[in-house]
């Protein structure tokens, strides 16, 4: 083979053209041209990415803002459609209201687990409780029944990536079910609900009641911490999400000393008893549900709650301690006349004997059964007999003389015949 001068070959780069890669090797006189090229196209195509969802987004919103009445109305309507009946729950044989606090802990440490969505939690309730609304259900059959809802849900409208499978709850489970039974009940859940499975949840109603302000996220946590706190008692589940939404909501925003809306607003027509029913459980909520919103990226609202009933419980001392005699008092002096001796007073009454303790005070106006000194209701059996007062002896003459002549009126009070002419 002939040498050849290495001056007769193309360059490399100039051979084979451009290449968008970092790594190419650049030359002392190119000093790294194509890689920053190459940087400058990577910017652009980020800048026209974000414009373009900047875009999406005002458009998406104008639409919403065009369609909201609708498509709230049609929320509305669904889920008077998607409610359970909780007297049909009632009278369910096996299971009983005490078992579904331990299944409720269970469904949300699963559904933390697996960092599903916060609307997937109530859907997997809502069909547990809509089943429980037409089928038997026997004890040892409640967990497969609470996880096949949350397989359900989860497959509605989570995403897919983070869907559990059947293997992964059966280990929750502690293999107590087979990997039949899982499949089996999925398709009994959906056939008794008649394949309807959407509903409106109380996540998707808090969401179109926090687009009208700026984004909080504490409120919102707080908010889901209520919604999650009303699931565990029987008498908020014949409320509608959409009254649930608002209530925990307006009682999000008192513990957080946010400013309320105007009531003409949606968002700000809450139930009060709804408020104050969940007021009354804010002080015994779940140790699972302590522990899911006790950590800081849901802006550890169980601990804001929890010093929001301490500052309640010391107001409330003080209020109910507050003693009485440090209330305001007036001292009303009455001046002595100079002639008190010539003003007419009314006779008073001498003091009662004193009640010993623990016996009844006899009434004013005694009846038949009432002894003077001897107690009241003696034939009764009430009262011992007690011995009577010492006598007190008679007054002399002379004090009767003088108690007489005092008892006169002065002379320029009386009215004689003969001094009238």
């Amino acid at each position: 083979m002939a040498f050849q001068h290495p001056q007769q070959h193309p360059q490399p780069f100039q051979a084979y053209g451009y290449c968008e890669s970092y790594f190419v090797e650049s030359h002392d006189d190119d000093d790294g041209l194509f890689a920053r090229a190459a940087a400058e196209r990577e910017k652009t195509r980020g800048v026209a990415k974000l414009r373009q969802k900047a875009f999406a987004d005002e458009l998406s919103r104008a639409t919403a803002e065009e369609y909201q009445e609708d498509i709230l109305d049609h929320m509305e309507h669904m889920e008077a459609e998607t409610m359970p009946d909780i007297q049909s729950i009632e009278i369910q044989t096996e299971i009983q209201w005490f078992m579904r606090p331990y299944l409720l802990d269970f469904l949300l440490e699963a559904h933390h687990a697996f960092q599903l969505l916060p609307e997937t939690l109530h859907l997997a309730v809502n069909l547990l409780d809509r089943y429980c609304s037409r089928r038997v259900v026997y004890k040892r059959h409640y967990q497969l029944v609470g996880c096949a809802a949350l397989l359900i849900s989860a497959k509605y409208g989570d995403r897919k990536e983070r869907v559990p499978t059947i293997r992964e709850l059966k280990s929750m489970c502690c293999s107590l079910y087979d990997d039949d039974m899982f499949t089996q009940m999925e398709w009994h859940v959906l056939q008794t609900l008649n394949w309807i499975v959407g509903h409106p949840t109380v996540t998707s109603f808090l969401q179109l009641a926090l687009t009208e302000v700026s984004f909080d996220p504490e409120l919102e946590h707080m908010s889901w911490y209520i919604t999650e706190l009303a699931l565990y008692h029987k008498e908020f589940i014949s409320v509608r999400p959409s009254v649930m939404a608002r209530s925990a909501l307006a009682l999000a925003r008192c513990i957080l000393a946010r400013p309320q809306p105007r009531y003409s607003d949606w968002s700000a027509r809450y139930d009060p008893q709804v408020v104050l029913n969940l007021s009354n459980y804010l002080s015994q909520p779940s140790q699972a549900l302590l522990r899911k919103y006790a950590s800081a990226h849901l802006s550890s609202v169980s601990t804001t709650i929890e010093m929001f009933l301490q500052r309640q419980a010391v107001l409330a001392q003080r209020v109910v301690q507050a003693p009485i005699n440090e209330l305001p008092s007036m001292d009303i002096d009455h001046p002595t006349p100079a002639n008190a001796y010539l003003t007419p007073t009314t006779p008073q009454k001498g003091g009662y004997p004193s009640v010993p303790a623990g016996v009844l005070t006899p009434p004013i106006t005694p009846d038949k059964d009432y002894c003077g000194n001897t107690g009241y209701g003696i034939n009764q059996g009430l009262l011992p007999h007690m011995n009577p007062c010492t006598p007190t002896p008679p007054p002399s003459v002379e004090h009767q003389h003088h108690m007489h002549f005092a008892a006169q009126p002065p002379p320029q009070y009386v009215q004689h015949p003969q001094y009238v002419q």
